[in-house]
């Protein structure tokens, strides 16, 4: 099995089009440590001056009187203080662009990834743990793009810029002022290796959190309702602890780091300290090379303290970021692409051929076999886990048969652009979806260009505007998340006239009557009568009244069609749609 690349270089396989704003970022970010650097070695040169005069280093390149020598000095410090101050400026701008460029991108691309991800994938996944992916994994990409990468880059420079000023002033002082280098470069990515399993544990116990606290959120009127908070507390409390302890046990192990390489910095310093100074009493350097040294080998030496957090930083990026690469891997189950479909030309012939499919290893649908003529109204009705809900999810493709084949006139569903066949189709399922927006943008959900007017007649048609207009700002008022500020009914009926609007050639009703009360479903059913008419529809439902005008009902039983016909037919077979029938309405029942 072929081993996964670096996190960071797939993230940016992804992130193509930033390339050349790396590769400016760390451009201005070597060029603002050079200057920053050479103030240090001004301050030798200007210690030679004062005390070596018209004999000193500078004097050599034709500025031979001292308080010249000095004016050239602040000139020259002017400028390198502008220029880095300018590359600083330009590196700040860069990376934090391209940090917030590279996010967006990236959050984005991997949402769009995820919308296109099969059924199956969600029941698989938690949705906390999503959450954590898209939000907290690419925010700590962002933190060190920020300023991580730029500290890195500038760590680099500054030993290879800081290295070759001390060789050319002195070789034996360089050997022994350099000698910590690679031993503090090997400590931080020993460490580093050590803190990768440390912190990918953190973010899977951060997604383990998020989990909880969104699946509690959205439940919360049943937790109340139970009064469950305290046992949800202790829950949320576990997790919680769960996160700190992974969190302590990598910061335990990623607070050793500084200490480790203070001591490393400590024998470095130490030696061009002391043996500079030695060399410097005998005569062998000059008291400005000296100087030069001390703060070159604080200037190399010190900012290696910083590696300590900049490993920690780096490697709960590399930790994050693999998260978000291994999402935007995931393979896509149910292919896009297909044949086109012209809305005009379909004519909504539906037949099944031999089809099964199964979650895992429990059947749902086997051998299922059956032809819905255009125009026609099919019903399925049954006990629940029957398998109805699962034939109008194979139609919509939110999953694949396992066998057989689905056929919309005529040609396989598999070979029609899974677009093109999704918006030929009107779905209305038990748990309505509302998106945090206005009632008329929910109406006009996946129209946007719809005209007020269509918007208004479609909420007509679904019985809805009397309500709507009693609403605080009519059509323009916010429903809320997920459509908390209205009632079932009302939530439902807003989903129908979303589907009057559509105007689809193909029909998909899922318990779409169920969860409202009698008066909401007479409206409903008015509604749904008037929008069946000419269309191939498909009607899932427990109340056998909201579908005895069907053209065929079936009956589903364990993955099964046992019984097929009208409702006169079937009533008249007096098998198990007869026993459901007098069940629910009690004709000839027995008196108690």
């Amino acid at each position: 099995m072929r081993s996964k690349s670096h996190p960071l270089k797939r993230l940016f396989q992804y992130a193509r089009a930033y390339r050349r704003d790396v590769v400016f970022a760390s451009v201005f970010s070597v060029l603002n440590k050079f200057f920053d650097v050479l103030p240090e070695v001004l301050i030798g040169v200007a210690v030679d001056v004062v005390v070596n005069r018209k004999a000193s280093f500078l004097a050599r390149f034709g500025v031979v009187e001292p308080h010249r020598q000095l004016l050239v000095l602040g000139a020259l410090t002017v400028v390198i203080w502008v220029l880095e101050s300018l590359f600083e400026y330009l590196y700040v701008v860069r990376w934090r662009n391209l940090a917030q460029n590279l996010q967006h991108v990236t959050r984005l691309g991997a949402y769009e990834h995820v919308q296109k991800l099969e059924l199956a994938w969600f029941e698989r996944n938690r949705t906390g743990n999503l959450m954590s992916i898209l939000n907290d994994d690419i925010n700590q990409m962002e933190r060190f793009l920020n300023g991580g990468a730029n500290d890195l880059i500038q760590v680099v420079t500054g030993s290879f810029l800081v290295g070759a000023v001390f060789f050319t002033l002195t070789t034996k002082i360089a050997l022994l002022a350099l000698i910590p280098i690679p031993l503090i470069i090997y400590g931080a990515f020993w460490f580093q290796r050590r803190l990768a399993p440390r912190y990918a544990l953190v973010r899977q116990r951060a997604g383990a959190l998020n989990t909880r606290l969104s699946n509690n959120l959205l439940g919360i009127a049943t937790i109340q309702a139970f009064t469950a908070e305290e046992f949800e507390l202790a829950h949320v409390g576990a997790d919680s602890d769960a996160y700190r302890s992974a969190n302590t046990h990598a910061i335990r192990f990623s607070a050793a780091i500084t200490p480790v390489i203070r001591m490393a910095i400590l024998a470095g310093f130490t030696v061009t300290l002391l043996y500079g100074g030695f060399l410097a009493l005998r005569g062998e350097i000059g008291v400005g090379s000296y100087s030069v040294l001390v703060y070159l080998t604080q200037r190399l030496l010190w900012p290696l303290t910083r590696l300590a957090d900049m490993t920690d930083l780096y490697q709960r990026s590399v930790a994050s970021i693999e998260r978000v690469v291994d999402l935007l891997d995931t393979p896509l189950a149910i292919g896009a692409t297909g044949a086109p479909l012209l809305p005009g030309a379909v004519r909504g012939e539906l037949r099944f051929e031999h089809v099964s499919f199964a979650y895992g290893d429990e059947p749902i649908l086997e051998d299922l076999t059956l032809t819905v003529a255009p125009g026609t109204t099919a019903a399925f009705v049954g006990g629940t886990g029957g398998g109805k809900s699962t034939i109008v999810k194979l139609l919509l493709r939110f999953y694949e048969p396992q066998h057989g084949t689905i056929r919309l006139d005529g040609a396989p569903l598999s070979g029609i652009a899974l677009a093109d066949l999704r918006r030929v189709i009107g779905y209305v399922a038990q748990d309505t979806f509302l998106a945090d927006a206005t009632v008329a943008e929910n109406i006009a959900y996946g129209r946007e260009d719809a005209p007020r007017a269509a918007v208004i007649a479609a909420a007509e048609a679904a019985e809805a505007h009397e309500f709507i207009e009693n609403l605080p700002h009519g059509y323009d008022t916010q429903v809320g998340e997920r459509g908390m500020k209205l009632s079932g009914g009302q939530r439902q009926r807003i989903a129908l006239a979303r589907a009057i609007l559509k105007d689809p050639r193909i029909l998909v009703l899922d318990e779409a009557t169920s969860a409202v009360d009698n008066e909401t479903e007479a409206a409903i059913q008015r509604s749904l009568d008037r929008l069946v008419v000419g269309r191939t529809s498909l009607i899932i439902a427990h109340r056998l009244s909201t579908v005895r005008h069907a053209d065929c009902i079936h009956v589903v039983e364990r993955g099964r069609i046992v019984e097929s016909g009208t409702h006169a037919e079937l009533v008249a077979r007096d098998g198990i749609y007869a026993a459901l029938w007098r069940l629910q309405t009690g004709e000839g029942q027995p008196v108690a």
